[in-house]
């Protein structure tokens, strides 16, 4: 099974913390040059150090952005791809607040998408051009299990996470015939800031502890414990991989089995 990405270079969001850190790590084991995007420049810095070299050839390096600036996220991009392109695209963004869908407010709905949806669509339409010239690309967007089942006071999430899933599907019909593969990652219970942030919110509601709230959650889960970011980047890793070159518009459940659908 081929899963080196020696020569490959990777963009990966989100990647000062959490899931998207556990992603570039993963993908740097796998030889793949990698750029970070996020915020925070002191936290990028901070993880570039981490990221293995596992060839002499091998170089990682970051790239500040701010979703919310999206024509600055664009200038930025398009001058790190005057100096390389990217064969890999890691899309992961921070989830929005939680609450009920009626309590929405339009601009919450509005930055969502610019968040999630927009600046996919952005990234992908900078990096497409090159990886069609390689005749060899993989977006991966890490998105929720709330695609196939919306998850309770999340409502913005649920909307956001869906349109994403159907733009990546549409996306991979378009691109396939290139070498280009496009999936999504849906993520379950994992152990990050986000969750602590949704349990505790809910145990607010609740008027339970959060160890409490924590616990009820576990339970729901057939494997009985809450994932890792590491888990989750194994998978996120080997759709990036040659050996997943068959695998295109598909939504995987990294979960331990706690969505009930098929």
């Amino acid at each position: 099974m081929n899963l080196n990405l020696q020569g490959k270079n990777a963009l990966i969001g989100g990647s000062s913390k959490g899931l998207g850190k556990a992603v570039a790590i993963e993908l740097a084991k796998l030889g793949a040059n990698v750029t970070l995007m996020a915020r925070s420049a002191e936290l990028l810095a901070e993880v570039v150090q981490e990221l293995v070299q596992i060839h002499p050839e091998q170089k990682h390096d970051f790239l500040v952005v701010d979703f919310n600036k999206r024509e600055e996220l664009h200038q930025r991009v398009v001058g790190l791809l005057s100096l390389k392109p990217m064969h890999i695209l890691v899309n992961n963004t921070g989830g929005p607040g939680g609450g009920p869908i009626l309590e929405a407010k339009p601009e919450q709905f509005l930055e969502a998408f610019q968040n999630h949806l927009l600046c996919n669509h952005l990234l992908a339409q900078l990096v497409i051009p090159k990886m069609k010239e390689a005749e060899f690309g993989r977006i991966v967007n890490i998105v929720s299990t709330s695609v196939r089942v919306p998850l309770d006071n999340l409502g913005v999430s649920n909307t956001t996470r869906g349109a994403v899933a159907s733009w990546a599907k549409t996306l991979a019909n378009e691109v396939a015939k290139a070498g280009i593969t496009v999936n999504n990652v849906l993520p379950g219970f994992t152990i990050t800031e986000r969750l602590m942030e949704v349990l505790s919110v809910s145990a607010q509601k609740k008027g339970v502890s959060l160890e409490q709230e924590m616990n009820q959650a576990r339970e729901t889960i057939p494997c009985g414990r809450f994932g890792t970011p590491e888990e989750i980047a194994a998978v996120t890793a080997f759709l990036c991989t040659p050996a997943a070159s068959y695998v295109t518009g598909t939504s995987i459940l990294v979960d331990g089995g706690r969505t009930r659908s098929i």
